[in-house]
């Protein structure tokens, strides 16, 4: 009776997509492993992985899965969970203290929280069963897969580097003269507010993954006593813009204006590579584009932007929290989008793509939750079709683009902003809404 009970659950759709998830993650991560090897001859993300259970940890949100993890256990065991984990790190650095290990970055925290993670893998696998076991198992999985996802990312960007020897900056930045050289603009606003504007939207820019991290706990808050993952979170929206966005990476490599018009960010690349040295006091002059090499260092990210995506899905997610984390959304995805340009690496295009790639993703995402409808299926639909219309016209009309600032920039703007307006009207339809309670109808007093 058990086997074929276990038979009936495995028949349905549900966990046949979490299988086959779970075989595709796998197998996306043993070719991220051997990619890295043949063209980098560096570590992929599973060897990683490993190594971090025992060597000094890379810079990484090991702590930021182990929150995530901790949301299906009761508090005693958060605490448990937490304590083994500082316990195991203080052990670590005592011994690499002992032993004068030298740890590069000065990252030493992070083996702690891995091996708990690991632990109770085992844990749900061995002293769990049922729904119980299923919950551990998916709350150990969300913790690891954020860890993984960093891993598989740097992976991305080195094969990307490697790959691509040409990069299409330049039908970006003559595209960008449609929308007003947004990143020159940006770069000297930047520069004017000194050294505190700088270091603040550079810190919101490097955190972006914090800011996750917060919104997906609160959302995720209840799961300890609900015994159920909710339907939809950011995290999910967050892996999957994470997952497809590289993809778009190899079809356009794109390094980003302080790379290609600039010395590079940290002298990566230099003048030596790039077009000429004018970002961002001197925008391009109009030009017919061509595709240019670089260096096999630098990756190409920067179309579609992911953290403009990323910080429009906190935006997202943000909006159904208490008043402070709204407004704390709102502050992300702004400072988020002067950074990308204000630093240089992205090009107006790139942002107005990132919003259209993760408002599709999330509206995909919460159309397969609730079942697929004429709405959702449209709206998903039209999000792709202007996603790809964007990426042919950079790739083929710049210089046309270029020529008719006054009309193409608007309706650059106008195509972004139809997918924003799509969105806010179809899920404002897909909320529930409080049905008022019935009021007795008032009775005549007997006489």
């Amino acid at each position: 009776m058990e086997d074929r009970a276990t038979l009936a659950a495995w028949r349905r759709p549900r966990a046949i997509l979490w299988a086959a998830a779970g075989v595709a993650a796998l197998g996306l991560l043993i070719t991220l492993e051997v990619a890295a090897r043949r063209c980098g001859g560096m570590p992929g993300p599973m060897t990683d992985q490993v190594e971090q259970a025992v060597f000094a940890p890379k810079p990484g949100p090991l702590y930021g899965g182990l929150a995530l993890m901790m949301v299906v256990l009761t508090w005693r065991q958060r605490f448990i969970a937490a304590g083994a984990a500082i316990g195991v790190d203080a052990v670590f650095v005592l011994v690499r203290w002992a032993v004068d290990a030298k740890v590069d970055g000065g990252h030493f925290l992070g083996n702690g929280a891995l091996l708990v993670m690991s632990g109770y893998a085992v844990i749900a696998v061995t002293r769990r069963s049922g729904r119980e076991r299923v919950l551990l198992l998916k709350g150990v999985g969300l913790g690891l897969l954020l860890v993984a996802g960093r891993k598989a990312g740097d992976t991305w960007l080195l094969i990307t580097s490697k790959t691509r020897p040409t990069v299409l900056d330049q039908y970006l930045a003559t595209a960008d003269h449609a929308l007003g050289d947004p990143s020159w603009l940006a770069g000297r606003m930047l520069a004017a507010t000194g050294p505190i504007g700088t270091h603040l939207v550079g810190w919101v820019y490097a955190q972006l993954a914090v800011a996750a991290i917060v919104v997906a706990l609160y959302q995720l808050r209840n799961v300890a006593v609900e015994r159920r993952f909710p339907r939809h979170h950011l995290v999910r929206t967050f892996l999957v813009i994470g997952l497809l966005g590289p993809g778009i990476y190899m079809l356009f490599p794109v390094v980003g204006p302080v790379f290609a018009y600039g010395p590079g960010a940290s002298g990566t690349g230099g003048v030596h590579w790039a077009v000429a040295n004018l970002w961002p006091d001197t925008p391009p002059p109009m030009s017919t584009p061509h595709p240019m090499s670089y260096d096999d260092i630098t990756p190409r990210n920067c179309m579609p932007s992911l953290h403009t995506a990323w910080a429009t899905a906190i935006f997202i997610h943000s909006r159904k929290g208490p008043r402070l984390m709204r407004y704390a959304g709102a502050f992300w995805l702004i400072a988020t989008l002067s950074a990308t340009l204000g630093f240089g690496y992205h090009y107006g295009t790139d942002l107005v793509a990132g919003v259209v790639f993760a408002l599709t993703i999330e509206v995909a995402l919460r159309s397969f939750d609730r079942g697929w409808d004429r709405s959702g299926i449209q709206l998903v639909m039209y999000g792709a079709t202007v996603f790809a219309a964007l990426l042919v016209s950079y790739r083929y009309l710049p210089v046309e683009m270029a020529g008719h600032p006054w009309v193409c920039g608007p309706l650059l703007i106008l195509a972004m902003g139809s997918v924003i307006h799509g969105y806010a009207r179809t899920t404002a339809v897909w909320e529930p809404r409080a049905v008022p309670a019935r009021q007795p109808e008032p009775q005549p007093e007997p006489v």
